[in-house]
């Protein structure tokens, strides 16, 4: 279903609500929630503070005095039971995303993206039956395309442990749906840019990783040819598609890819050149343990969503990239600085 003004439906039902939002001072759980303040409704945040995750206390710099701020871990149940009451909507977004530290540390992966999930999970069945959980799944857990653009319907075959362990959190997430009628939804995003991402290493995906090497004036790193074909949203897009489908009623127990359109790697290190005035770039052949999960060409079939929610990606690349050029050059000290979390 589509709408002519999603902003006044967003409005109409989220002002006043009681919003929790896991993964909170991280990227996409902060833009976020900078959007829920401006719809009003009352948010709290939870977030571990896990070193290297991504949290970062600038993220949510002009509304601190706005929201609540719990520093705690999903993995602790006597907190989560508490946090979990009185809530209308949780988005949980709180997860380790790097494919890489997942090799090297399965246990932590399994722990943050499994058994913290069922933590939550059981915390709603046992004390809010009624709130609506939008979980952030991941296209990861598709592994190697066995086709073009991929759907929903696409097999599960993840390349690494990070998308053996989002696959099994996000069916926590819709068996819990099925059998205990705890509320969820589940958006699988694929490559996602904006500003207050995690720039401070590369572990958590390569897209950040080049802003910070055009800002600084880094020379880029290419792995391979950069024929390689990826699909990218805009973090204000994927915070559209987050809350329309909280809103949204008969999304409950759905999985919904997001999408947008393809383009190559080395297409766009050239566009971030030329949007950045200037920059440089070479090929380097493929790291061993990142060729060995690497998943090759993606990009994802995203019609599902435009269908049900009125969702498709509004903002181009190359307005996204500009915007989070720009950002970085103005802020980048206070993610790239010493101690920070």
């Amino acid at each position: 279903m589509a709408f002519q003004n999603q902003n006044d439906l967003l409005h109409a039902r989220l002002a006043g609500k009681n919003v929790m939002v896991t993964g909170g001072l991280g990227f996409i759980g902060s833009n976020l929630t900078h959007r829920l303040v401006a719809l009003g409704a009352r948010v709290t945040l939870v977030d571990s503070l896990v070193p290297d995750y991504g949290g970062n206390p600038f993220n949510i710099s002009g509304i601190e005095d706005r929201i609540q701020l719990n520093v705690a871990d999903l993995r602790d149940q006597f907190s989560i039971a508490y946090l979990v009451q009185g809530r209308d909507f949780i988005f949980n977004l709180a997860g380790q995303v790097s494919h890489i530290d997942s090799m090297d540390d399965p246990y932590t992966d399994l722990e943050i993206n499994v058994r913290a999930q069922i933590s939550l999970l059981e915390a709603c069945r046992k004390r809010n039956r009624n709130v609506k959980i939008i979980y952030t799944s991941t296209r990861q857990l598709y592994g190697k395309p066995d086709y073009l653009p991929v759907d929903e319907q696409h097999l599960a075959h993840p390349t690494d442990v990070n998308g053996i362990n989002n696959l099994a959190g996000e069916q926590y997430h819709v068996l819990y749906n099925n059998v205990y009628g705890v509320r969820t939804v589940s958006l699988r995003l694929t490559n996602t840019y904006g500003p207050r991402q995690l720039i401070k290493h590369s572990r958590q995906g390569f897209i950040g990783w080049f802003v910070r090497q055009i800002v600084e004036g880094s020379e880029i790193q290419i792995y391979g040819d950069g024929k390689q074909v990826r699909d990218f949203n805009y973090v204000d897009d994927v915070v559209d598609a987050l809350l329309l489908a909280a809103v949204i009623d008969n999304t409950e127990g759905q999985v919904y890819n997001l999408g947008g359109d393809p383009i190559s790697l080395k297409a766009l290190v050239e566009l971030m050149i030329e949007i950045n005035g200037g920059g440089t770039y070479r090929f380097v052949p493929f790291p061993a343990d990142k060729k060995k999960i690497d998943i090759g060409d993606f990009y994802g079939k995203y019609s599902k969503i435009e269908a049900a929610l009125g969702w498709k990606p509004k903002t181009t690349l190359r307005e996204g990239l500009r915007t989070t050029i720009e950002y970085y050059r103005k802020n980048l000290n206070s993610y790239i600085a010493e101690g920070e979390c």
